[in-house]
């Protein structure tokens, strides 16, 4: 079987594609990569092909503007590059067709290219979503950033705002130039894009029921797995050998980062390192971008571009992130608390999980200060339900065993006719909803 996995996004976004097309790999199927161009040293790394989408200066003038982290118009920079790429991620899947090699599609949400091919050509796909943040719900709805509401205000009343919210901030944004597009291509306008970006045929959601309880009102195609732990496909696999002598040198760190593509977080790192000396803690700062550490550092904080999560975590007293799920995982996973300090996207949704589950807690960038922030960590570590909580969900996640593999069986089961047929008018049906 030929896979052709398309994702956009950053590091937490492409990640679990290159570690799905390993597992594809080793079960013997052919699989090419569609991502920024960023990310073909990690692809090829991982034994896979590779096509570019755009290339690394596109993909850094994304990164690079500070509009990335607001919260309310965040997703801008990026929706805007996913546009930019959807007909030449179509155009290559439809020739890729043409020349007769039968392909099953497996593509992010912003992978709006697969969904315009798989109309045009009527190709078996499905989205994988990381995060619960984009599924929407009546009964469940995510917390969207910049728009807080009480959490005692009725269900269906705050799917109602987002509803709105989505309609006001995103599809006026999106909609028109998407359906221009479109348009070009013969195909009918789409209404909502939050409908319009899952496959009909398939959705697999890559988080565990236990963090995101299943709903009634949640798409019929969609599948409900476990957290994808990739970090080993990251840019670092190995423990640095100037970590692993911190580590053993001493009392379990604090481990503060904010994300791969942050480029505006020196308060977050200044903030650190007050923390660790008002907690008399050492601390391991995780940021790949300069500029954003102070130098020199005091004794006890050690700096690194990237470090594997999945090695210096279960080694660690505390994370204190951004709230990627990405990063949200690797933290269960490990057992230890999560402090939450959201940016944008799903950072406050994530947050708000963790704070239900007992699991860690949110404060905001504004509110993130050094006096608050360590009153929060001591907390955070000496409270006996919040140790109860992680090892549960570092159990939950161990018993489980490799979602990917799972991940593969249902991708696998579209390569058979019942499952894949008549994929083109149903997602028609489903963008004019």
């Amino acid at each position: 079987m030929e896979v052709a996995l398309v994702a956009i996004g950053t590091h937490g976004d492409v990640l679990p594609f290159i570690a799905l097309g390993h597992a594809l790999l080793a079960r013997g199927h052919g699989v090419t990569l569609a991502a920024p161009a960023p990310f073909e040293p990690m692809a090829r790394r991982a034994g896979l092909a590779f096509q570019p989408l755009g290339t690394v200066g596109d993909y850094e003038a994304v990164i690079g503007q500070p509009e990335l982290w607001h919260p309310r118009w965040g997703f801008r920079p990026m929706f805007d590059f996913a546009l930019r790429v959807a007909e030449t991620t179509c155009l290559w899947l439809g020739a890729t067709r043409a020349r007769g090699v039968a392909q099953i599609v497996v593509a992010s949400p912003l992978a709006w290219g697969v969904r315009l091919a798989q109309e045009l050509y009527d190709i078996p796909a499905a989205t994988l979503h990381v995060m619960p943040f984009l599924i929407e719900s009546r009964s469940d709805p995510p917390r969207l950033p910049g728009l807080p509401m009480p959490r005692f205000l009725p269900a269906a009343l705050r799917a109602t705002v987002n509803r709105g919210a989505d309609k006001l901030a995103v599809d006026t944004f999106t909609l028109p130039p998407l359906n221009a597009l479109r348009a070009r291509l013969g195909l009918d306008p789409v209404a909502r894009l939050r409908h319009w970006w899952n496959s009909p045929t398939r959705m697999l959601l890559m988080f565990p029921d236990w963090y995101a309880a299943p709903q009634a009102d949640w798409p019929a195609q969609a599948v409900q797995l476990g957290f994808p732990l990739v970090d080993r496909f990251g840019d670092v696999s190995a423990m640095p050998p100037e970590l692993e002598a911190f580590l053993a040198a001493g009392e379990a760190p604090l481990v503060f980062t904010y994300g791969s593509a942050m480029r505006q977080g020196a308060a977050f790192f200044e903030t650190a390192l007050a923390v660790c000396r008002r907690m008399g803690r050492r601390g391991v700062l995780l940021a790949p971008q300069g500029g954003q550490v102070p130098n020199p550092l005091p004794p006890g904080i050690i700096h690194l571009p990237y470090a594997p999560l999945s090695a210096l975590l279960p080694r660690s007293a505390a994370l204190i992130h951004h709230g990627g799920v990405g990063t949200v995982a690797q933290a269960l996973a490990a057992g230890i608390p999560q402090l939450v300090v959201p940016v944008a996207f799903d950072h406050f949704d994530e947050g708000q999980r963790l704070k239900d589950r007992t699991l860690g807690t949110t404060v905001s960038r504004r509110a993130f200060r050094p006096t608050r922030a360590a009153r929060i960590l001591t907390r955070l570590l000496a409270d006996p339900a919040v140790s109860r909580a992680c090892a549960q969900a570092k159990a939950r996640i161990a018993e489980r065993g490799d979602a990917l593999l799972e991940a593969c069986d249902w991708i696998e089961a579209l390569a058979r006719p019942d499952a894949a047929g008549g994929s083109g008018p149903r997602a028609a049906e489903a963008g004019r909803r």
